[in-house]
C-alpha cells in the first residue's frame, strides 16, 4: 500500500538521472515517471512507504542540489492519485456522468496537491490524468461526478492552486463524442 508520493523536478537531465539512480539506491520505493518535461526539465515521481520515500527524497535533494526547481513529499497520498500516475483511468460512458470537472495547472507539483486534495475533499472520482512531455511542463486531470461535488472539488483545487492555477472548467452532461477525447495520449507519445 502506497503511503507517500514524492516528485522532484529539476532543470538538468544529466543531474536528474544521477538523482534518480542515488534515490532508488537509498530505499526500495517504487519510480512512478523518470523523464523530461517541458521547458528542457527532468521530472522524477516516486512512491512508496512513508519512511522509505522520506530517505529516497532527501538523498536525492542532496544529489539535485540548486538543480532542483520544484519539489513535493505527500504522505497520505489519495490511492486514485497514484492509480492515475500509474497509467490507471476510470472511464464511463457520456450517459454515465453527470458532469466533469477538468483542472489544468501551471506546473506538476501544485497540479497533484491539488488533485489529491479534490479527490479527498469533494465526492468526486478521478477519470485520469496527465503528466507528459507536451503539455509545456504543465498538468491536468479530469474528475467527475454529480454537479455540485464536481463544483466543490473544482473550488479546492482552485483554492491548492492559487497562482499555479491555469484553468479550471465544468462541463455539466458531457457529449460522448468529446468523452472519447477526454484523456486521450498526447500526438506522438509512445509507451
Amino acid at each position: 500500500m502506497v503511503e507517500a508520493l514524492a516528485l522532484i523536478e529539476l532543470r538538468s537531465l544529466a543531474r536528474g538521472l544521477r538523482s534518480l539512480d542515488a534515490l532508488v539506491k537509498k530505499a526500495p520505493v517504487t519510480v512512478l515517471e523518470a523523464n523530461l518535461i517541458e521547458p528542457g526539465r527532468f521530472l522524477i515521481l516516486f512512491a512508496g512507504g512513508v519512511a522509505e520515500v522520506e530517505e529516497s527524497y532527501a538523498e536525492a535533494l542532496a544529489v539535485a542540489d540548486d538543480d532542483a526547481v520544484d519539489k513535493m513529499l505527500l504522505f497520505d497520498a489519495h490511492p486514485a492519485l497514484v492509480a492515475g500516475l500509474r497509467g490507471t483511468e476510470v472511464l464511463r460512458t457520456a450517459d454515465e456522468m453527470d458532469c466533469l470537472g477538468v483542472v489544468e495547472g501551471r506546473t506538476v507539483a501544485p497540479t497533484l496537491r491539488a488533485a489529491d486534495r479534490s479527490i479527498k475533499d469533494a465526492g468526486v472520482t478521478l477519470a485520469g490524468l496527465r503528466v507528459t512531455g507536451g503539455l509545456g511542463g504543465k498538468a491536468y486531470y479530469v474528475v467527475f461526478g454529480a454537479q455540485h461535488d464536481v463544483e466543490a472539488a473544482l473550488e479546492v483545487a482552485g483554492a491548492q492552486l492559487g497562482t499555479a492555477r491555469c484553468r479550471l472548467e465544468c462541463i455539466a452532461r458531457p457529449h460522448e463524442e468529446m468523452v472519447a477525447w477526454l484523456l486521450r495520449p498526447t500526438p506522438f507519445s509512445v509507451r
